[in-house]
């Protein structure tokens, strides 16, 4: 396959996810729900294979060119399954999805109240035995002794960024919270003096 198609196929999809998809962690009988979705750019490949994606932002500008995108990919597709929406209030009933995927989007939580608040939301809409991705900043390797706390629980990294830091702490209380387990080890990338961002694949236990 040349790039142009590989990048057709792809689109700018998190290199994390895709590892997942490529472990086959996703069926397409599953109903997998981008929560905080942009413009899409995590759906492109289960557009183009026919999936059934659903995703969620508080952007409407973000969700229509989503639609697009779909809509392009495959005009069948029913573009309203892209619903603009705050996490906290999404429009699914308890345990709609077999997988949630929250991509680069819980870092951006003012405090830690909101943090909880959007997953006790995602944790609702994902059915028990599910499958929770997480990517956000963390706090494992050191970067937070090289960031600057600016209340709320958020930091101001080396990188210029404020984000809201998963430590230890708060990674064991989600965990206890909603009855998760791993089902890989967590991993965490440091780039140097810079950031720090962690991949979390959960399943939801009864």
């Amino acid at each position: 396959m040349e790039i142009n198609e590989l990048n057709k196929l792809l689109g700018n999809i998190d290199i994390y996810l895709l590892d997942q998809i490529l472990k086959g962690r996703f069926k397409k009988d599953m109903k997998i729900l981008d929560a905080g979705c942009g413009e899409g750019r995590n759906c492109i490949f289960f557009l183009h294979q026919d999936y059934q994606i659903f995703g969620v932002d508080a952007n409407p500008i973000a969700i229509q060119m989503a639609r697009i995108y779909a809509q392009t990919i495959n005009p069948k597709f029913d573009v309203y399954r892209f619903q603009t929406s705050t996490i906290e209030n999404m429009p699914f009933h308890s345990g709609a999805f077999d997988v949630v995927i929250s991509s680069a989007v819980l870092h951006f939580a003012e405090s830690e109240k909101a943090f909880f608040k959007m997953l006790d939301s995602m944790m609702n809409v994902l059915k028990t035995g599910g499958i929770f991705f997480l990517r956000m900043t963390t706090a494992f390797g050191g970067i937070i002794e090289e960031s600057q706390q600016i209340g709320n629980c958020k930091y101001l990294l080396p990188d210029g960024s404020e984000r809201f830091l998963l430590t230890e702490a708060y990674l064991q209380k989600m965990i206890e919270k909603y009855n998760l387990s791993y089902l890989e080890p967590a991993k965490t990338v440091l780039v140097n003096h810079q950031r720090e961002m962690g991949v979390l694949v959960f399943q939801k236990n009864s």
